[in-house]
């Protein structure tokens, strides 16, 4: 059954607003047709005079000492204008450790532009050639001679976490980079007790970003000023500039870092990565513009990989199928050093947290292990440590429905926190203002047509077909507070800064340090901005993602685009408002609170008759300010900056409902559709949520069918290029239906959420679990992502 379009149906309940006469409305995007004229302005399109081209010798080993590096015959190559080792980069760039403070006891080897003696994973930069052409720069790196002397290689968790295993760093006393545990009630005696146990042993193998616009920067150094501009493919334009000012010794105010058009991120582009840095030193060194573009092959072995965790839990159930207790052991591989600055222990720390978290119980245990492997770094990825806690916990769920006889969705009705039960806290200690759980699942059992599903299921076993359902619900956090990274030393901002000013025509500009990846984020903040101000959508401009002409702020991360910059764009729009408000009163001699802006026009608020244009307001206040009354304080253009306050994130919650068909002779599966209820908070622009909601579902469908990085014993990623490593095409996606709940956040004004992670965060569970309910019959369960034909099969018996 095919849900109604998002704007032929109510878009807010008792709790939330109705929608403006632009927020609430879906929308499309300006920039739209732009990029789809191929009118895009992306760091690879970028040609700045004098520019030069660099590229990198890799190691062709995981653990090898260099003994020795010849690079005469590569500067005597034709184009080629700088050869540097790592040794040269040392001089200008301070070494960085990714840990954080508040992860008591992290450790993790320092990191240097380019290795100084040792490569710890295969695919680490170990030589920068630097060119008049890409190509010249390629041709001279096979004429780099490196000796390697091979030692022992962490390839698995078993051997990284051996007692006599080799050490990442020789200084190191084990290979565990982060160990915390979180511990509620007394599990052990609610184990002892309990009528029911059922357990999992679960691993969830490493994927990787392959975004479509590849990761690329453009340094360009001016020696005579002492200044750096940097045109960066980046999410987070400020955290660069602190990260580069710092290490290479360039006082902040003269680093500039612009972010223009970005082909996705996904959180890839998050991070501080070798390359990019030796491109600033480069740079310094040439004394010209230095552009690197990693191709899709240095993408596989440079990009940051996600999740690689090993899960052993449990769960307790009394005799009525309620939930009492989890326990959960994760074993995660991180590469051979912890990523800079946000680190590679908040996924981890993130999947021991949210286990659980739709649901009550009284007591839990989660222990985290973060461990060093000689691999490509893993890291922050869209949905941080969502999918694994998801499908942990649906997985128990779904375990422990059959053992004690209940239908899922009546187990799961049995045991989500109840839609009244907030304010609440979760058994792992995060702090719920308000969820919908319960309306949730009420609603996609609605939207499923779940008896019908049923009904066709039992009829079409006796044939042969094998169809599955699996069901799993998510909490995703959202909007995180100025505790997430300040506390924790990383010079990553919370809060978002915007100027909203009138121009001498009356148009708007709205510069924000939140930034745009595809998202939408322009969007979302111009409908705001025109509904707060009163203009129309039309004459707002949004400017975002340059350092020297946006505010500071902590930009685009953690789905925080529209909860935190878009109440910081609705308080400078307020402000700026009340300001037109004050020169027109001046003008018309009149009491501000008389008046009102709408469609750009100021009005008499009782009658709504017009007084005078926003236009000609402005005109008057460029140009013929000496008409205005004495004392008046003709400020058309406003600054705002706002950090969230109350509670330290905005989670927000849904679930998701899978349906496949799964052909065991060849291990086959057929996703049929799949549906999505969620609910984030004041849904700003719907048709953009749906766009997220979609894009993430087919990156867990990714992840759940298709998508590993797979590695051999000797640590050599075996499957690095699109020919070998799968993603999900169309044409293997099924239709996508989405409904919503609305419980706005009242921490803020606006009372948004996020969304972005929301699709991504429970589609490999709920896939998980239908394909394993479409294998009931056979008595075969499947425990490990992605669930690819050969383990279907393997688990059937068959291969």
């Amino acid at each position: 059954m095919n849900a109604p379009a998002a704007f032929d149906r109510p878009r807010h309940t008792a709790d939330a607003p109705a929608p403006g006469v632009h927020v609430g409305r879906p929308l499309p995007r300006p920039n739209a047709k732009r990029l789809l004229a191929g009118r895009g302005a992306y760091v690879t399109d970028l040609k700045l005079p004098r520019m030069l081209h660099a590229a990198f010798l890799r190691s062709p080993f995981a653990h090898a000492r260099i003994t020795r590096i010849d690079v005469e015959a590569a500067r005597a190559a034709p184009g080629v204008a700088l050869v540097a080792t790592g040794e040269d980069l040392a001089r200008l760039c301070a070494p960085w450790v990714g840990t954080l403070d508040h992860f008591k006891g992290m450790k993790s080897p320092p990191q240097m532009p380019l290795p100084l003696d040792r490569v710890t994973w295969c695919g680490q930069a170990v030589v920068a050639i630097v060119a008049e052409s890409r190509a010249a720069a390629e041709d001279a790196a096979e004429l780099v001679e490196v000796d390697y002397e091979e030692l022992p290689v962490l390839a698995d968790l078993d051997t990284a976490l051996a007692a006599d295993a080799p050490r990442i760093a020789p200084d190191f006393s084990d290979n565990i980079c982060f160990r915390s545990v979180v511990e509620t009630g007394d599990v052990d005696a609610v184990f002892a007790s309990a009528a029911h146990v059922v357990d999992a042993q679960m691993t969830f193998g490493r994927h990787t970003g392959v975004t479509l616009e590849p990761r690329a920067l453009i340094a360009d150094y001016d020696a005579s000023e002492h200044s750096l501009t940097v045109h960066h493919g980046t999410q987070t334009p400020f955290q660069f500039q602190d990260l580069y000012a710092r290490h290479y010794g360039i006082p902040e105010s003269r680093v500039r870092v612009i972010a223009p058009d970005v082909g996705g991120s996904f959180g890839v582009k998050l991070h501080v990565y070798n390359e990019d840095m030796a491109v600033i030193g480069l740079s310094m060194l040439a004394g010209r513009p230095v552009k690197f573009v990693a191709d899709r092959l240095e993408a596989f072995v440079s990009d940051i990989h996600a999740r690689d965790h090993r899960v052993k839990a449990r769960a307790a159930l009394d005799a009525d199928g309620r939930l009492l207790a989890i326990q959960a052991e994760d074993e995660t591989g991180i590469g051979s050093f912890s990523t800079y600055p946000r680190t590679s222990a908040v996924e981890g720390n993130q999947v021991i947290r949210l286990i659980g978290a739709p649901y009550r119980m009284e007591a839990y245990r989660g222990d985290l292990k973060v461990v060093f492997q000689n691999k490509t770094q893993t890291s922050q990825y869209r949905a941080v440590g969502h999918p694994i806690a998801c499908a942990v916990t649906e997985h128990l769920m779904d375990r422990a429905a059959a053992r004690i006889g209940l239908d899922p969705f009546a187990i799961r009705a049995r045991n989500l926190i109840p839609d009244d039960a907030y304010p609440c806290e979760s058994a792992t200690g995060y702090k719920f203002e308000k969820l919908s759980h319960e309306g949730c699942l009420a609603k996609l059992r609605t939207l499923m047509d779940y008896d019908r599903l049923r009904a066709d299921q039992a009829a079409l076993r006796p044939r042969g077909i094998h169809r599955g359902i699996g069901i799993a619900a998510f909490v995703e956090i959202t909007n995180p507070s100025p505790a997430f990274y300040g506390i924790g030393g990383a010079r990553i901002s919370a809060q978002d800064g915007a100027v909203v000013k009138i121009t001498p025509s009356g148009e708007v500009r709205c510069l924000i340090s939140v930034t745009e990846q595809g998202q939408g984020t322009e969007t979302i903040i111009g409908q705001i901005v025109a509904d707060y101000l009163g203009v129309s959508r039309d004459i707002v401009r949004v400017i975002t993602g340059d350092t020297q002409v946006t505010p500071h702020g902590g930009a685009t991360w953690a789905c925080r685009g529209a909860g935190i910059g878009g109440e910081t764009a609705l308080q400078a729009a307020k402000k700026l408002k009340a300001n037109v408000l004050a020169v027109a009163s001046a003008i018309l001699q009149a009491r501000p609170e008389a008046l009102d802006l709408v469609d750009g026009q100021v009005v008499d608020k009782a009658g709504g008759a017009v007084r005078i244009s926003l236009a000609e307001v402005a005109r008057i206040t460029y140009f013929r300010s000496d008409t205005l009354p004495p004392g008046t304080d003709a400020q058309l253009t406003v600054a705002h900056h706002y950090a969230p306050r109350g509670y330290p994130f905005a989670f927000t919650n849904g679930v998701h409902g899978c349906h496949v068909e799964v052909d065991a002779e060849t291990g086959l599966v057929k996703i049929l559709k799949h549906f999505v209820v969620e609910d984030c908070g004041r849904v700003i622009n719907p048709l953009l949520v749906e766009e997220q909601v979609r894009g993430g579902v087919v990156q867990g469908l990714g992840a759940a069918f298709f998508e590993e990085c797979r590695y051999s014993d000797t640590g050599q990623l075996v499957n690095g290029s699109l020919a070998d490593y799968l993603v999900p095409m169309s044409c293997e996606m099924p239709d996508i239906v989405i409904d919503h709940m609305e419980t706005p956040t009242r921490d803020t004004e606006l009372g948004a959420k996020g969304c972005g992670e929301a699709g991504t965060a429970a589609a490999s569970a709920a896939a998980l679990n239908a394909v394993n309910d479409a294998l009931a019959p056979f008595d075969a369960l499947l425990t490990q992502i992605p669930m690819t034909p050969a383990r279907i099969l393997r688990a059937l018996g068959t291969f």
